[in-house]
């Protein structure tokens, strides 16, 4: 694959805060903890082998191999599997809904990044042990955000409502929406490995969760991806101190909305929360959902059930049964880096947001905080649509502008007329600029009129300019319809490709030579959008 890059602020498609944190202003320094260089890696190593427990390390090193029983898995994964008995042994890790189907095509873009760092790390630290690891957010409950996604140019949907976590649920109404895609992808040997995939996991699995595990097996096993299925006992009892604490104080609240303000006042005036944090920030597991928990006086209350819980038994409870117990967005990064030996997170913009809001709860709860590194970000079109973009003389930064304002950009470029009627204005602000002396010898009433004539002849000239903009359209109608073409083929709904598209769009082209692809082309150090010619 062909590379080029350009840098995040460039694009104009990403927050303040994330082009701030790449850019390692100092506003946003004190919410994170060490920035993503090799020498910082090095800190982290020896910081989290001094934090991270024996115990914990034989549970989680137990539990995975548990997990995998049942999966055929490859050589690569059991050798993974068997490493993280060892004290230099340490993670990388990135997490992500069950999205169908794996969701948004930057579900791989976060799982290569986490791959290709453990190689670099193991490069620049061969003493020690990196281990890919992809959490499964299992216990979440949103099941409308992860019940469809985009082939091509079409909405596949699985129909139904979760009552709890959606990990759980039966894949049997999902089924007849299985049979509708299969007939969206045709034939051809590619389709037909897609059907493959597809068999494997969905069609032979009971929950979501474990279709989930299987189909992101099948696609980096060979890497030796570790998935880990979180909504396990025996890794939630590593957990039990810090529920009891929740609990019993509302820690964490306490912790995070103190940042949010220092994160007000560090950072820039319209700064908004990515998330903010309850009392309790729990939800209790039954069969018929996911509770959120709150305290009121001296009982907890399960919401939306008339069931409620004194604090002796509550507490009983999460000694019996701590897996009942689901920590919200604001505790599972906390859950995640207790029970892994892990070093860095890798997540989107959205997703390091909301971890630049938990640097006080981790220390609150003396759990190392993660290096934070922002996953890749890449742009994938075919070698014949290239040319269509050279030919069109399009630079990189027109192809990331919103398509409106590109389209205006470029037909104003390619016209043979001047669209620009900025010297018009130019002159009438002269003329208006000569009446003002007049203004000056007479009186308010004068001066109004002027004013209100200087205001209906710009507004005029500006309509002028939009309909002579209007009618060049028509004039240059190929023109138009080749760079609406080609912005509609890189940015789907006029949104990022990898927001919109989801991975089969592409295996229906590439089949097998994706991944590895990526693979290659992906550098999780090199912190700019990559586009991808193939």
């Amino acid at each position: 694959m062909k590379k080029k890059f350009i840098s995040f602020k460039e694009t104009k498609r990403f927050s303040q805060l994330i082009t701030s944190y790449l850019d390692k202003a100092e506003s946003i320094q004190p919410f994170y903890g060490l920035f993503p260089s090799v020498q910082n890696f090095k800190k982290q190593i020896e910081a989290k082998k001094a934090s991270y427990s024996d115990s914990h390390r034989q549970v989680l090193a137990n539990t995975l191999r548990d997990q995998y029983s049942t999966i055929p898995h490859s050589v690569t994964v059991q050798k993974n599997l068997s490493l993280l008995d060892s004290k230099n042994t340490f993670t990388i890790t990135t997490g992500h809904q069950l999205s169908l189907m794996t969701g948004p095509l930057y579900f791989l873009y976060k799982i290569v990044s986490t791959i290709n760092l453990c190689k670099q790390l193991k490069k620049d630290y061969p003493k020690s042990n990196f281990v890919p690891v992809y959490w499964m957010a299992s216990e979440d409950h949103d099941f409308e955000e992860i019940s469809s996604f985009r082939f091509q140019d079409k909405s596949i949907r699985w129909p139904g409502k979760a009552a709890g976590a959606v990990g759980e649920m039966s894949l049997e109404n999902l089924q007849p929406t299985l049979d509708v895609f299969e007939k969206q992808l045709g034939g051809g040997a590619n389709a037909e490995r897609i059907k493959d995939m597809i068999n494997q996991s969905y069609r032979t699995s009971s929950t979501l969760s474990e279709a989930t595990f299987r189909l992101v097996n099948i696609l980096f096993g060979e890497y030796g991806l570790i998935i880990i299925e979180p909504q396990k006992p025996e890794l939630k009892a590593l957990f039990k101190p810090i529920l009891k604490e929740e609990l019993s104080k509302s820690s964490s609240f306490n912790a995070v909305a103190e940042q949010i303000e220092q994160l007000k006042k560090g950072l820039y005036s319209n700064y908004t929360p990515q998330v903010n944090p309850r009392e309790i920030n729990l939800f209790y597991l039954t069969q018929n959902g996911r509770h959120r928990i709150e305290k009121i006086s001296d009982r907890f209350y399960l919401n939306g059930t008339e069931q409620s819980f004194t604090e002796v038994d509550f507490m009983r409870l999460v000694d019996q049964e701590p897996e009942r117990f689901s920590p919200n967005v604001i505790l599972r990064p906390v859950y995640q880096e207790c029970i892994l030996p892990n070093l860095c997170y890798i997540g989107g913009g959205g997703e390091l947001a909301y971890w630049f809001q938990l640097n006080s709860t981790f220390s609150h709860f003396n759990v190392l905080f993660p290096i934070l590194l922002l996953r890749n970000s890449a742009l994938i079109y075919s070698e014949k649509l290239g040319k269509k973009i050279t030919k069109l003389k399009l630079e990189t930064t027109d192809l990331f502008m919103k398509r409106d304002a590109l389209i205006d950009k470029k037909i104003k470029q390619i016209s043979d007329i001047d669209l620009d009627l900025s010297p018009l204005k130019d002159q009438l602000k002269k003329q208006f600029d000569s009446l003002q002396d007049l203004v000056a010898k007479t009186d308010a009433s004068f001066k109004g009129m002027v004013d209100a004539q200087q205001a209906k002849q710009f507004n005029g000239i500006d309509k002028l300019e939009m309909r002579l903009l209007k009618a060049q359209k028509r004039v240059l109608k190929d023109d138009l319809e080749r760079l609406t073409f080609i912005h509609k083929k890189l940015f789907p709904n006029d949104s990022l490709q990898e927001r919109d598209l989801n991975f089969t769009s592409f295996y229906l082209k590439l089949g097998t030579e994706l991944i590895p692809n990526l693979i290659k082309s992906l550098d999780p150090i090199n912190q700019d959008f990559v586009l991808l010619e193939y």
